[in-house]
């Protein structure tokens, strides 16, 4: 049985859709953060960063980095088949997409949503949070056009447990106007795992809406 600790629409979406889609027995435990308070408690000591997704593996290993839990998770249920076999140019290709989305597109996704972390203190932040737009655009405009020239996944034909990680990224998106989503081939590409049954109970376990 793993644990996993979560926010709804968080960095822990793409573990928590994982968890459903390879079937695993999990048990959720809702970070909530008020008034400087963190519940539950043991989240604190579990993830040193105070970040989600935090996950509790049996035998009490603790995992967090998001992208690490799903190239672990991807492992340890095999017979799933999100993820290439190692040692081949697929699973080598697979590695650099969630590298590539965890490392630059997500990071630089929270740079936009708290600038503020990225100033020194009273300084404007409006400049960070407009460059970081416009990272984003380009990154955007390069994910478009890899899905146009190989998808309809980022593997190709072959689904994986990347492309849980870039439907949450694209989610991120609808910040923007347009959103991520209104790009044909990463609309196309959120849609079908949208439509996956994993996806849905999350989104139906999350309280999400579009």
């Amino acid at each position: 049985m793993l644990d996993l600790y979560w926010i709804p629409g968080a960095a822990s979406l793409a573990v928590h859709t994982l968890l459903e889609e390879v079937g695993a027995e999990y048990r959720l435990h809702r970070v909530v953060r008020e008034g400087g308070k963190v519940e539950p408690a043991e989240f604190r000591r579990l993830s040193p960063h105070g970040r989600v997704p935090t996950v509790v593996l049996d035998g009490g290993l603790v995992m967090y980095e998001s992208a690490a839990i799903v190239m672990h998770l991807s492992d340890l249920y095999p017979e799933a088949g999100v993820a290439p076999a190692p040692g081949t140019p697929e699973r080598a290709l697979w590695y650099r997409w969630l590298t590539y989305l965890t490392n630059t597109v997500q990071a630089t996704f929270m740079i936009f949503i708290y600038p503020e972390r990225y100033t020194a203190e009273g300084a404007d932040a409006e400049p960070v949070k407009e460059r970081a737009e416009a990272s984003l655009v380009r990154m955007r405009d390069f994910l478009e056009g890899e899905l146009a020239a190989g998808g309809p996944y980022v593997l190709g034909e072959r689904f994986s447990s990347a492309d849980l990680y870039l439907w949450m990224l694209t989610r991120w998106g609808r910040r923007f106007e347009p959103k991520w989503w209104d790009q044909p081939e990463l609309g196309a590409h959120w849609r079908r795992v949208r439509e996956r049954p994993a996806a849905q109970r999350v989104y139906e376990q999350e309280g999400l809406e579009e």
